[in-house]
C-alpha cells in the first residue's frame, strides 16, 4: 500500500508533467502565430527566440511611399521607366561618374550585391545628378570599368532638375550641384531599397521606427569607418532576400 508521502510524489508528478504538456502546447501555438503573421523564427529555444520581422513600409501623411514617376535615358540609351522595375526588388542611388570621393565605394558596394544575388528580380537604378556631363555614353564606359553585368541596373541621366526633384521629394535624398564641393556637387551616400509593387522598404530600429535607408559608403571589409559608423551592406543583402522571398 502507498506511504503519504509516496502519493505525495506521484501527485507532484501529475502536475509537473501537466505543466510541461501545457506549455509545449502554448509554445507551438506561439511559433504557428508567428509563422502565420509572415514573420520568421530563428533559433527557437525555450526562453532564446529571436524573431525576424517583415520589413517596414515608409509612411508620409499616413500614406505608404512609393517610388514616384520617372523616365530617363540609360547607359544603353533607351527610355527606362519605374514600370520597368515593377515586379523586381531594386536598390536606389544617386552618383556621378567623376565624384572624387564616396562614388566609387557606393558602386562597388552595388557591385558587389550584384554578384550576391543571380535572381533576374533584383534590379539596381543608379541616377546621375551629373547629367551635363554624364550622357549615355559616358554611362556605358563607367559600367564597364566596374563591371556591372545585371540587366536590370540602369544607370540614368536626363533633365538635371528632374532627377534633382526626383531625389529631394522623392527619395528624401540629398543632391545639390555645389560649387566648392569635391567634384562640384554634393550628395548622399545612402541607399533606398524598393519592393516589387513599387514601395520603399527597410527594417525597423529597436524602437519600432523605419531605418528608411542603409550606407552604401561603407565596405563589409572594412567594417566600420572613421567616424565610428558600421556598414550596412550585409543587412542590406540579408533585406533584399526578404524581399525576394515575398
Amino acid at each position: 500500500m502507498p506511504t503519504g508521502a509516496n502519493k505525495k510524489q506521484k501527485y507532484t508528478y501529475v502536475w509537473v508533467s501537466a505543466i510541461i504538456l501545457i506549455f509545449g502546447v502554448f509554445a507551438v501555438y506561439e511559433i504557428t502565430k508567428r509563422l502565420k503573421q509572415g514573420t520568421v523564427v530563428e533559433n527557437d529555444r525555450l526562453g532564446s527566440t529571436v524573431v525576424v520581422s517583415p520589413l517596414s513600409y515608409i509612411v508620409s501623411n499616413g500614406q505608404k511611399r512609393k517610388v514616384p514617376d520617372f523616365s530617363f535615358l540609360n547607359q544603353d540609351s533607351v527610355l527606362v521607366s519605374n514600370k520597368d522595375y515593377l515586379g523586381k526588388v531594386y536598390v536606389v542611388d544617386f552618383f556621378f561618374t567623376t565624384c572624387p570621393t564616396i562614388c566609387p565605394v557606393m558602386t562597388s558596394n552595388l557591385v558587389e550585391l550584384q554578384n550576391t544575388f543571380s535572381d533576374t528580380e533584383l534590379g539596381f537604378a543608379s541616377f546621375t545628378i551629373n547629367p551635363r556631363y554624364d550622357t549615355p555614353l559616358v554611362l556605358k564606359r563607367y559600367s564597364k570599368r566596374y563591371g556591372i553585368t545585371n540587366e536590370n541596373w540602369n544607370l540614368m541621366t536626363g533633365d538635371q532638375q528632374e532627377i534633382y526633384n526626383l531625389a529631394r521629394e522623392g527619395f528624401y535624398i540629398l543632391a545639390n550641384e555645389v560649387e566648392d564641393a569635391p567634384g562640384g556637387f554634393e550628395h548622399s551616400g545612402m541607399f533606398a531599397l524598393v519592393d516589387k509593387q513599387g514601395y520603399i522598404r527597410s527594417r525597423t530600429d529597436r524602437f519600432g521606427n523605419p531605418l528608411i535607408y542603409y550606407r552604401g559608403t561603407i565596405t563589409e571589409q572594412q567594417g566600420v569607418n572613421n567616424e565610428g559608423e558600421a556598414q550596412q551592406i550585409t543587412i542590406l543583402k540579408e533585406d533584399i532576400q526578404k524581399l525576394l522571398a515575398e
